[in-house]
């Protein structure tokens, strides 16, 4: 949920890799890296995911932090903002942005909080400056200010809406499952350890997407089963 149960951020003086991650990479369509050896991280396909610069993201305010080593979960938020019914590709840029403005301007947080943003229509955009970067490579991470005393541990992905009292679209759902999966491959995470932002600080975010938390570790545990089941048929001589 934005902007409830965090820390402010204060700049930090680790040393920063800032010029290289700020358009690094752009749309989806990077080329696959390899990964663990275990054949359940085998390659699971690449969804798109506009980086910063695609969408109009402000410089961070101040160096951020780059943790040289995998996070070791996800954990789902949805943004406690309107339901939209736009479910555009400029609706999602347009949503980030305004996340962008209320957690530097109103938060005093160095960039957006959340490493990556799923929109009600389907669209993934970068959320904090560098993570698209990390995460394709998969060795380290953007630590970001998103759920307090898991940022320098978990990748947060916001999901647009409020789901107090209704389901999200199948679109955003849809594309959760497909973005847990990638992400879950590149870092070696495995299904079992994706939670919600109330397992670990008091809110009622994600909402009615806890519920479904066992159904989204299920979904992405099939997700990189076929992707592995894939992989071995076209190993074969």
């Amino acid at each position: 949920m934005i902007g409830v149960n965090q820390q402010r951020e204060a700049p930090m003086s680790r040393i920063t890799r800032r010029g290289v991650l700020r358009g690094a990479v752009l749309l989806g369509g990077a080329a696959t890296l390899l990964g663990p050896a275990d054949p359940a991280f085998a390659a699971v396909e690449q969804p798109t995911i506009a980086n910063c610069g695609t969408w109009g993201a402000r410089p961070p305010s101040g160096p951020l932090t780059i943790d040289q080593y995998r996070p070791n979960k996800i954990i789902v938020h949805h943004t406690a903002m309107a339901n939209s019914t736009d479910y555009s590709q400029a609706h999602a840029f347009q949503n980030s942005r305004d996340i962008q403005d209320l957690h530097m301007d109103t938060n005093g947080w160095l960039d957006s909080g959340q490493h990556f943003t799923n929109s009600r229509g389907g669209w993934l955009t970068e959320g904090r400056n560098g993570s698209l970067y990390a995460l394709l490579h998969g060795q380290t991470m953007v630590q970001g200010s998103h759920c307090k005393g898991q940022n320098d541990q978990a990748i947060g992905i916001e999901n647009e809406g409020t789901y107090l009292t209704v389901q999200p679209p199948a679109a955003l759902w849809n594309s959760l499952v497909a973005f847990c999966a990638f992400t879950c491959r590149q870092y070696a995470i495995p299904a079992t350890e994706i939670y919600g932002h109330k397992d670990f600080n008091v809110t009622e975010c994600p909402g009615l997407l806890h519920d479904r938390l066992p159904e989204l570790r299920a979904a992405v545990a099939a997700a990189m089963s076929v992707a592995a089941s894939a992989g071995a048929g076209t190993s074969r001589p």
